[in-house]
């Protein structure tokens, strides 16, 4: 098995060769730099570490593994328009809308789209690109609430916006590696652990969200509790999840 580093750099490495489709043209530069401005790529390491956990190798599930994060990408794109955040720097970088025109921002976020589903379609079975597109869609959901709508609840723009995604982390990589429905329900609770854990320690560190609302050192114990329920429910699931939790474990105490 993989360490979370090592899977880091097969998705890096993957997303370089990622075969763009043709038709994009000049609109693949964009997109392009939308990726290569980097990331943690939590996401997809956590999908390939659940096959690796299902004894399935990296490449049976790294299709759906960058779907995820073509699908995180486009997010982030989209969020950084004018019409959105306004954001003009990610990760350092121009936003992708800023160095090249906003038309260009919009069209790069609709191709990392279309471009996920197409690495989704991959797969005999249908089930991991409808997994995505429910995922997709709850994300949209969740940045609506959040941005369109006054006095919203807190924990269901977060399960929606964060965790949607983290929790397609996982349960693509079921589908990927063709586990039987009957057999995924510890996946899939320990799965919904995630995005909260995420959520609540990115608030803590921009004193946001759950700090705002709660205070930090409460912020701190739900985020505790969230990281020790993720441990119980990968306890209950029959595989190697060592993996897993060490990614817990570095979710609870990352400090970037």
């Amino acid at each position: 098995m993989h360490s979370p580093d090592e899977l880091k750099a097969l998705v890096d490495e993957s997303l370089e060769r990622l075969d763009l489709w043709p038709e994009l043209h000049g609109q693949s530069t964009s997109v392009r730099y939308a990726l290569e401005v980097g990331g943690k790529r939590v996401r997809p390491v956590i999908a390939l570490a659940v096959g690796e956990a299902l004894g399935a190798p990296v490449e049976k599930v790294m299709p759906a593994a960058l779907a995820i994060e073509l699908i995180h990408t486009f997010s982030l794109v989209h969020d950084d328009l004018p019409a959105m955040d306004d954001d003009e720097e990610r990760r350092g970088h121009p936003s992708t809308w800023k160095k090249f025109g906003e038309g260009v921002g919009v069209l790069a976020g609709d191709a990392l789209l279309g471009e996920a589903f197409r690495l989704a379609a991959r797969y005999e079975s249908s089930s991991v690109a409808r997994e995505l597109a429910e995922a997709t869609l709850g994300m949209i959901g969740g940045q609506y609430l959040d941005t369109m709508v006054e006095g919203y609840d807190l924990a269901a723009v977060h399960r929606l916006k964060t965790g949607r995604l983290f929790y397609a982390a996982v349960t693509l990589a079921l589908w990927a590696v063709e586990l039987p429905l009957e057999e995924q329900e510890p996946w899939r609770a320990f799965a919904e652990e995630l995005g909260l854990l995420f959520q609540i320690v990115d608030d803590i560190l921009d004193a946001d969200g759950y700090v705002r609302e709660h205070g930090a050192d409460e912020a701190r114990r739900l985020a505790d509790e969230a990281a020790e329920r993720a441990r119980g429910r990968l306890a209950e699931v029959d595989a190697d999840t060592s993996v897993l939790r060490d990614i817990v474990d570095g979710l609870a105490v990352r400090t970037a």
